[in-house]
């Protein structure tokens, strides 16, 4: 699954550079305003920091949410408490867009992720296009050599990388490039199956200097409680905010835990 999704976004992205070749997109990316400084807005702090993801659908669960205004969803989630949001661009298997992230970057004032399957410099100079303040990096689907390239690119356009493991070795792998935001996702992106537990498991593992992230799992406050007593300074939260009716006070209460 992790592969295919992978080929489908550079395919996807390999038909968009044919309307906007490179040299435009990295022109664009130039004359965008500076990115917004993440690892500030996600230091750790007494509270848990949230991440809020705009997300419409997924592989494992389908259709969630309609979403037909994605910034009016974004700045609920700044309303919130959110530190961060995550836009889901993936357009096959998650019905996201870069329009929806541009949408987003326009209507907030904290850090916006592009939540893709990233594998090409194409894809991060055109998230720093949109507006992009973080892109995500799943170290599962890129070869050493082109994570640490990808990982290199991004911090040169003033972003930052959020570095996905979902084991010893990838968290390692991570370490290696000098990633300082680690995210580790419940969610086996081969076969989609989840283990709230493998954060907790990896997380002494994370550098001491590294925001640690958990991804993916989360339906209650005893989810964020869980992440947070096994090391999180951050969770990701998707599914519970955009089918849980009350996204302001959902992120309130995980906020609170």
């Amino acid at each position: 699954m992790l592969a295919e999704l992978t080929a489908g976004s550079v395919e996807d992205a390999r038909r968009r550079r044919a309307d906007l070749p490179i040299g435009d997109v990295e022109q664009l990316a130039a004359d965008r305003a500076p990115a917004l400084n993440a690892l500030a807005a996600l230091a750790p702090i007494d509270e848990v920091r949230i991440i809020a993801e705009v997300k419409r659908a997924s592989p494992s669960r389908g259709a969630l949410a309609t979403i037909g205004d994605p910034a009016a969803l974004a700045r609920d989630y700044e309303r919130g408490g959110a530190s961060a949001i995550s836009v889901l661009t993936e357009e096959r298997r998650f019905g996201g867009s870069l329009d929806d992230l541009r949408a987003v970057r326009a209507a907030v004032g904290i850090p916006v992720l592009r939540k893709d399957f990233i594998a090409t410099s194409y894809q991060v100079f055109e998230a720093r296009a949109a507006g992009a303040d973080i892109v995500l990096l799943i170290v599962a689907a890129l070869e050493q050599p082109l994570l640490s390239q990808l990982h290199d690119l991004v911090a040169d356009l003033g972003m930052t990388a959020l570095v996905e493991a979902h084991s010893a070795d990838e968290v390692s792998r991570a370490a290696d490039i000098g990633a300082t935001l680690i995210g580790v996702n419940a969610r086996d992106l081969s076969t989609f199956e989840l283990d709230r537990d493998l954060f907790g498991s990896l997380s002494a593992r994370i550098p001491s200097g590294a925001i640690r992230v958990a991804e993916s799992a989360v339906t209650s406050e005893a989810d964020v409680a869980h992440y947070r007593a096994a090391g999180a300074d951050v969770v990701l939260v998707g599914e519970a905010l955009v089918t849980g009716g009350d996204p302001v006070s959902t992120l309130r209460r995980f906020r609170e835990v």
